[in-house]
């Protein structure tokens, strides 16, 4: 611990990234400064937070400079930041494929999925509350509260070994939970920031408004990654944060349908029509609105690029490392969350500290979500599918700005450190 507390000390990163990178490539990683005595750093984590895209920074700069309006007020600095906003709201809505009337700003992601519960609960005559126990936090605990607090019945929807939703399962709690007068709340992500599961939001949706409920998904992580068209989903709400998407931190939006309507999360002010109080952060939101916009129009370029790494890895570690299994359905390149791979090693004395080692040779990855790092006991959504395991996971993800060489050194970092069963490859650049 000492040896790494040192190290962090002299390798603390500072990011610098040109303004000039092209749109239509992929581009390397910004290298962080560091010592010439220390390796330079490989930022495998994107699941946890993006690298900040220079265009959505340079659309950002005005609104943290020369224009620092708020857009409540009537002068023209006001009015400025108002255009700006809605601007920015009605390219989200287009990129999203709905109307800007649905888009609501919020802090980010977990703001957005608490708004969305709670709103339901208190709005919408919602008395029970279907997720399961793989979902984000920000969803688990919003739930587990309310049912704590005696507002709502909760279920939570079988699994598969691989984590796929048992849709027999759901429907059998739907009959149970969802009537017309008393409608139950399905929470059911999109795609899984620890296992990269992805579920079938036109199913579900589907089913839930079959049996009078409403659905709400948590999209962090497919948002700016996969193509929405919102007014063709039967979905009611999904969360959203920019930082998933190379957009600025603390800004992320709320979609609500035009068949839903509740009640705000945080009261103070008519912001958001009325539906969030609180002074907009016009400069993360127009930020939001340009990295989205790039996400969207280079999506299948840089999809194809990280599906790449991401095939790179898993052919590296095959050659590398004896019994390494993956979790959930991360290894399946083409029906998965393509940013993340989620690996399970064998037991072995050299995985204490995994993560610790890992930086230590330069490397930057995750034992699950980031939101919950420093808590005890692990990944909840790994010890909910392998509650008897004694594997270590590991979790890296992907950027449009990694390459391969990156991934082949992570790799064979890896296998240094748990013990790797030939030598390993040469790093070509």
């Amino acid at each position: 611990a000492w040896l790494y507390i040192r190290m962090a000390k002299r390798r603390t990163p500072t990011y610098t990234m040109s303004l000039a990178v092209p749109l239509s490539t992929p581009s390397p990683a910004a290298v962080p400064d560091a010592p010439a005595d220390c390796k330079p750093l490989i930022y495998l984590d994107n699941a946890a937070t993006t690298p900040l895209e220079p265009l959505a920074l340079a659309e950002m700069m005005p609104f943290l400079a020369n224009q620092f309006g708020n857009a409540s007020s009537l002068h023209s600095y006001g009015r400025t930041a108002k255009v700006a906003l809605e601007k920015a709201r009605k390219s989200i809505a287009g990129l999203m494929g709905t109307s800007p009337a649905q888009i609501f700003f919020t802090s980010g992601g977990t703001e957005a999925d608490n708004t969305a519960i709670v709103g339901a609960v208190r709005s919408l005559g919602v008395r029970h509350i279907i997720t399961s126990a793989i979902e984000h936090h920000a969803v688990l605990h919003t739930a587990e509260a309310l049912h704590r607090s005696g507002q709502v019945g909760l279920s939570f929807v079988a699994l598969d070994t691989d984590g796929n939703v048992d849709m027999a399962h759901l429907e059998a709690l739907l009959l149970a939970h969802s009537t017309q007068a008393a409608p139950a709340l399905v929470s059911l992500m999109h795609g899984n920031n620890e296992i990269g599961n992805l579920a079938d939001l036109q199913a579900i949706g589907t089913l839930v408004r079959q049996h009078h409920g409403y659905f709400h998904s948590d999209t962090v992580q497919t948002v700016g990654h996969f193509p929405f068209q919102l007014q063709e989903i039967p979905v009611d709400f999904i969360a959203a944060a920019a930082h998933k998407f190379h957009g600025p931190k603390g800004n992320g939006f709320l979609y609500m349908s035009d068949r839903v309507r509740v009640e705000p999360f945080i009261y103070g002010g008519a912001q958001e029509r009325n539906m969030r109080g609180g002074t907009e952060n016009v400069a993360g939101i127009v930020g939001m609105a340009k990295a989205l916009e790039v996400a969207c129009g280079h999506m299948e370029t840089h999809a194809q690029h990280i599906r790449g790494l991401k095939r790179e890895m898993i052919r590296v570690l095959a050659d590398s490392i004896d019994d390494l299994q993956y979790n959930g359905r991360s290894a399946n390149v083409d029906d998965s969350l393509y940013t993340v791979l989620s690996l399970s090693l064998p037991p072995n004395a050299n995985n204490e500290m995994l993560l610790f080692r890992l930086d230590i040779a330069g490397i930057c990855a995750s034992g699950g979500s980031a939101c919950s790092s420093g808590a005890q006991g692990g990944s909840h959504v790994l010890n909910a599918l392998y509650p008897a395991t004694e594997r270590t996971g590991v979790r890296f993800s992907f950027s449009k700005y990694n390459t391969e060489a990156e991934v082949r050194m992570a790799a064979n970092a890896l296998a240094e450190i748990v013990g790797h069963k030939k030598q390993p490859e040469p790093i070509l650049a």
